[in-house]
């Protein structure tokens, strides 16, 4: 049997550490009651989670407590979400908590993050899938419980900012366990109509148990499908819930939601008035502007006395039809010159113009010149050529006889 390898207490720690660093305990959710808690002077939290057969060993920083709502204290059925690691001076492993919830609330807290995340990976949530809510629909349709403070809040504030919006109330269940199914069944209501160009999703503040019908799955999917742009307006600022993260726009209030969904309508007056003056303005000194132009064009000598211009352009044309004229003449007598000059070149070297010296041609009868008397035979008829007219002769002597 082989021996095991001697390793140091840091070693086996280490080795340990690096185990209990792994992705499945990276983010964790333990439930358990808190005991021998201790808020340091640091301000981090030391305590154990228990249950009926095990302890582990909690730490909570600064940083991350300062964000708790309530006081943990030994006795706390809670759920801590965190990962886990190890201290290694001590070789103890522990959860590093990032929240505590209490026991109910941290139930709905995970249902709600398993689902945020589900829907997340969907691309429910995704910017470039939500609609565009127009700066200034004609008719806006409320979504809420029809005696509720938030659809006074809506109706009021519209009211307000857009005395003549146009207002439709869908009445739908917000609390309970048929709220969903009412809310799902108002926005498909809402989605069929061929009036409304947006929606507000609205209700009042409450606890997460009160708002837990907008973080139904269903509920999400029908805001998502929903062909009119949704604004969600449910709760407080601090309130967050999945129909926030899927609606084309999240309000913090119904109040916020309905100020969102009209523009001010004095702002708008005001604003079109003021844009009306400009464009009065404007338009005015680009009239005033041309009709000066035209006043200068008209004032000019050009248009005063148009038959100077015509004159003179007149003028012009005779002066480059003279031009003309003389470049021509001139190009002709130089060409004229030129071909007298080549004509007596060629009469000069022409045999006419040596016939005409007194000189002769002696031809064959067959048109060939005869320059040597050995061409001919005695007795053989030639041609002479004169500088008027021809003899036709006979050789009597000469020839190849007479050379020899």
């Amino acid at each position: 049997m082989s021996q095991p390898q001697v390793i140091t207490v840091s070693e086996l720690t280490k080795m340990i550490k690096a185990q209990l660093e792994q992705p499945q305990f990276s983010s964790i959710a333990v439930q358990g009651e808190i005991s021998n808690f201790k808020h340091h002077t640091s301000g981090h939290m030391y305590f154990s989670l228990k249950d009926e057969g095990s302890k582990i060993k909690a730490v909570m920083f600064r940083s991350r407590n300062a964000r708790l709502t309530f006081a943990p204290q030994d006795g706390d059925t809670v759920i801590v979400v965190g990962s886990l690691g190890v201290y290694e001076p001590n070789g103890e492993y522990q959860i590093y908590v990032d929240q505590i919830l209490p026991m109910g609330v941290g139930a709905l807290h995970l249902k709600f993050e398993a689902l945020k995340q589900k829907l997340a990976d969907e691309g429910l949530f995704a910017l470039e899938r939500k609609k565009k809510v127009p700066f200034l629909p004609r008719k806006i349709g409320i979504i809420t419980s029809p005696t509720g403070a938030a659809v006074r809040d809506c109706i009021s504030v519209i009211r307000r900012r857009y005395p003549k919006m146009d207002v439709l109330v869908i009445p739908a269940v917000v609390q309970g366990e048929a709220g969903p199914a009412s809310i799902v069944a108002a926005l498909e209501q809402a989605g069929k109509r061929g009036d409304l160009d947006v929606i507000i999703l609205a209700r009042g503040g409450g606890s997460i148990e009160e708002l837990w019908c907008f973080n139904d799955e269903d509920v999400a999917r029908a805001i998502a499908a929903c062909p009119i742009p949704v604004i969600s307006g449910v709760g407080h600022e601090t309130d967050f819930t999945i129909a926030d993260f899927v609606a084309d726009l999240r309000a913090p209030t119904p109040s916020a939601a309905a100020e969102m969904a009209v523009p001010d309508y004095f702002d708008l007056t005001q604003t079109l008035n003021q844009n009306s003056k400009r464009l009065i303005m404007s338009v005015g000194k680009l009239l005033q502007d041309k009709r000066q132009a035209v006043a200068y064009l008209t004032e000019r000598r050009v248009f005063l006395r148009p038959e100077e211009r015509i004159h003179r352009e007149q003028q012009r044309v005779d002066e480059l039809v003279s031009t003309m004229v003389k470049a021509i003449t001139h190009r002709i007598s130089i060409t004229k010159q030129v071909f007298e000059n080549l004509t007596g070149k060629l009469d000069s070297l022409s045999p006419l113009a040596v016939l005409s010296r007194g000189y002769a041609v002696c031809q064959k009868m067959d048109d060939s010149v005869i320059t040597d008397a050995a061409q001919v035979s005695c007795g053989e008829r030639v041609l002479v050529r004169l500088k008027a007219g021809r003899l036709i002769c006979q050789v009597e002597e000469g020839g190849s006889e007479g050379r020899a």
